[in-house]
């Protein structure tokens, strides 16, 4: 009993935890054909965590193991996926993420992971497998603008566009190439990702009804634009007001100064 003091409990419940064999997918994916997708991905495994070189990660479909989507010796892949899946997860580090490119209509899955550590043990993680949902378009474009502009005041426009392509993120330009833009490309969680241009002009009455026009492009060649119809409100000029009152004041001094000759001439 003496030895069994001198394992702390948390050790010991650590260890129990970690002998156990879990996956974390995102089950069901949107896929736009013709671009790629990234499927997330961790596991646990029993023991020690070890290297890179010591796992062997697969992946492969549920219903067929044998149909390898992934595997580190090309010619276990199946025909159809040969040069179009890698691997961006370290393994050592238990991220199993995958990438596949190309995607095609038939690439639904669902796919799974395996992992196998040569001599001690391996692993199918079937009831935890990634299924996807093909896109054959784009989904709709964002784009939100302030609600009025005026005529010499910088104004925001932002288009944006969910995707589940990270590793070859869609790219964003607009219709006003003298104008500031900036991008960015962030998680929202779940495998999507949410790729966003912010642009500032400054506009002018010569902007008034005019298209202002986003366009993305995804990795494939696929392309999604949107228009915006743009309505300037003109800035307040001090000589709009001027002129007329000034119009004004002179037609009636004219008049009167006309009235008055007259009334004088016929007394």
């Amino acid at each position: 009993f003496a030895n069994i003091h001198q394992f702390p409990i948390s050790l010991i419940f650590a260890t129990v935890l970690s002998d156990v064999w879990k996956a974390e997918v995102v089950s069901e994916l949107k896929t736009l054909v013709s671009s790629c997708v990234v499927l997330p991905c961790k596991f646990q495994y029993p023991g020690k965590q070890l290297p890179d070189s010591r796992i062997r990660g697969i992946w492969h479909q549920q219903a067929k193991h044998d149909q390898r989507i992934y595997h580190e010796d090309s010619t276990e892949i199946a025909d159809s996926f040969k040069g179009r899946t890698r691997l961006l997860g370290h393994l050592g580090e238990k991220n199993c993420t995958l990438e596949i490119d190309e995607v095609k209509n038939h690439d639904n899955g669902p796919f799974c992971f395996r992992a196998e550590i040569p001599s001690i043990d391996k692993y199918s993680f079937v009831e935890s497998c990634v299924a996807l949902n093909m896109m054959s378009a784009p989904e709709k474009l964002k784009l939100e603008q302030m609600k009025t502009l005026e005529d010499g005041v910088p104004a925001t426009f932002k288009c944006s566009i969910r995707h589940t392509c990270p590793s070859h993120p869609p790219t964003i330009t607009w219709s006003r190439s003298n104008s500031e833009a900036t991008w960015s490309n962030r998680d929202i969680l779940h495998g999507n990702w949410e790729v966003e241009s912010l642009l500032i002009f400054i506009p002018t009455e010569k902007d008034d009804f005019t298209h202002l026009n986003c366009t993305v492009s995804f990795h494939g060649g696929l392309q999604s634009s949107v228009s915006s119809l743009i309505h300037v409100k003109r800035k307040t000029n001090i000589l709009h007001i001027v002129i007329p009152v000034v119009a004004v004041i002179g037609t009636a001094f004219l008049f009167g100064g006309v009235c008055f000759v007259m009334n004088k001439k016929y007394k």
